[in-house]
């Protein structure tokens, strides 16, 4: 590493909030400090393969509807490719190019033999039935049934996918080889080879995080308060998880509105009645709902976690942040254009590549697991994903310390020269 590279805030982009855009900003940043050579630059900022499928999927009405799909593998070199499969209307493949990098420097901060893919299919599965969702997630699997392997390319669900959907994954692939192959996914039921602690592992990272950053600052859990954007598997879980460490939780939101207590929410009690409501909070009685739901993410909190989907964080409302430190549940919740303000007002960032790699880091445990045919305890699982979620911290803080530059380019520093040490040493292209 280059120790005598000054940091430069990202260049300003066309089109910032692109998370393509958005991601390769960053990415550009890190390299410069790394003084990366041209050949390796080039190969690492383009994906190893994009794959488009169409689908044909005959509807509950008898009519048949044709799907777009994708799956894109960014890089291999530390082993077979991993990534989630988006379903969602607004799925488009700079995203998903995007949500590829972001799985490859993921796995290389948490130190994991993966490298980065994603997958998505445009489609709205809130207005679907369960044999439709069935017959699409099947289809995409035999279109893909030569991209997927246990060796080759693991998925994991995403938003809009669930264990359910692993299931029939699983369940097609393995029709496809003749024989059962549970390590060709990640995320499945626990009947079928899930892991233990892998529903919670992501929000749990989060919190590990937090915790880690908190310290640094100075912080104490049991006098802090929190907001929490998203309530869904990783914004409810961190919020749990968070206040079980003593930190008070100001508010919460997800689709329908956000909420307010200034003496803390209770959030066992709030999880329970999303789960009674369809998973929603609307008419939740234990907070005022506020009148803007983005208020929540100027709100005067210690900490926020942006946990729910991309660009939250821009440079229209990066000014008006009051918080010391955000840690970043969802993926790419800023956007690079609000980074420099951030970073001026001198507020600690965890960034997603660091901070919600807890779910991967699980995910490889399940693989592991899959492949051992040995299952291991609950205690075995939180006690691993700890230790390496904690390691990561230390080694993105330190690498942010020894270059003087915000935590989110370090974890980039970290992830990416791990990937090209990793290409020299097994010989270059």
């Amino acid at each position: 590493m280059a120790a005598t590279t000054v940091y430069k805030e990202p260049a300003p982009r066309v089109d910032a909030e692109n998370p393509l855009e958005s991601m390769m900003s960053r990415f550009n940043v890190a390299t410069e400090i790394l003084g990366l050579d041209e050949e390796t630059y080039d190969v690492l900022k383009a994906p190893d393969k994009q794959v488009i499928v169409h689908i044909p999927v005959t509807m509950d009405n008898g009519k048949v509807r044709v799907f777009e799909g994708y799956r894109v593998i960014h890089n291999t070199i530390l082993g077979p490719s991993k990534g989630g499969i988006r379903y969602d209307k607004n799925v488009h493949l700079d995203e998903v190019k995007a949500l590829a990098a972001w799985m490859t420097w993921k796995c290389a901060v948490v130190d994991i033999p993966y490298g980065g893919a994603k997958g998505g299919i445009i489609c709205d599965p809130t207005s679907m039935s369960a044999g439709e969702i069935e017959r699409l997630t099947r289809g995409y699997t035999l279109a893909l049934k030569d991209v997927f392997g246990p060796d080759k390319d693991i998925p994991a669900p995403d938003m809009g996918t669930g264990p359910r959907e692993m299931a029939w994954l699983m369940d097609e692939f393995s029709k496809t080889v003749g024989a059962t192959s549970p390590a060709v996914v990640t995320g499945k039921p626990l009947v079928m080879g899930g892991s233990l602690g892998r529903t919670e592992a992501t929000g749990r990272g989060v919190m590990v995080s937090a915790l880690a950053a908190m310290k640094k600052l100075g912080m104490d859990p049991k006098t802090a308060s929190a907001a929490v954007q998203g309530f869904g598997n990783v914004g409810s879980w961190a919020a749990k998880l968070l206040c079980e460490q003593g930190v008070t939780i100001k508010a919460v939101s997800d689709v329908s509105g956000a909420y307010w207590n200034d003496n803390g929410i209770n959030i066992d009690e709030a999880i329970a009645y999303k789960n009674a409501h369809k998973g929603r909070l609307d008419g939740y009685t234990g907070a005022t709902l506020m009148e803007n739901a983005d208020d929540l993410l100027l709100a005067e909190v210690d900490v926020l976690v942006p946990a729910a989907v991309e660009d939250v964080i821009t440079e229209h409302n990066a000014h008006h942040i009051k918080a010391k430190l955000i840690v970043e549940g969802a993926n790419g919740p800023t956007s690079a254009s609000a980074d420099p303000i951030i970073n001026e007002k001198g507020i600690m960032v965890v960034p997603d590549i660091l901070a919600n790699s807890g779910g991967v880091t699980v995910s490889y445990f399940e693989w592991v697991q899959n492949r051992q045919g040995f299952k291991w305890t609950e205690e075995m699982v939180t006690e691993r994903a700890d230790r390496i979620m904690s390691d990561a911290f230390e080694k993105v803080y330190t690498t942010s310390q020894k270059y003087k530059i915000p935590m989110r380019i370090a974890a980039y520093v970290v992830a990416i020269d791990k990937v090209a040490q990793t290409y020299r040493f097994r010989g270059g292209f």
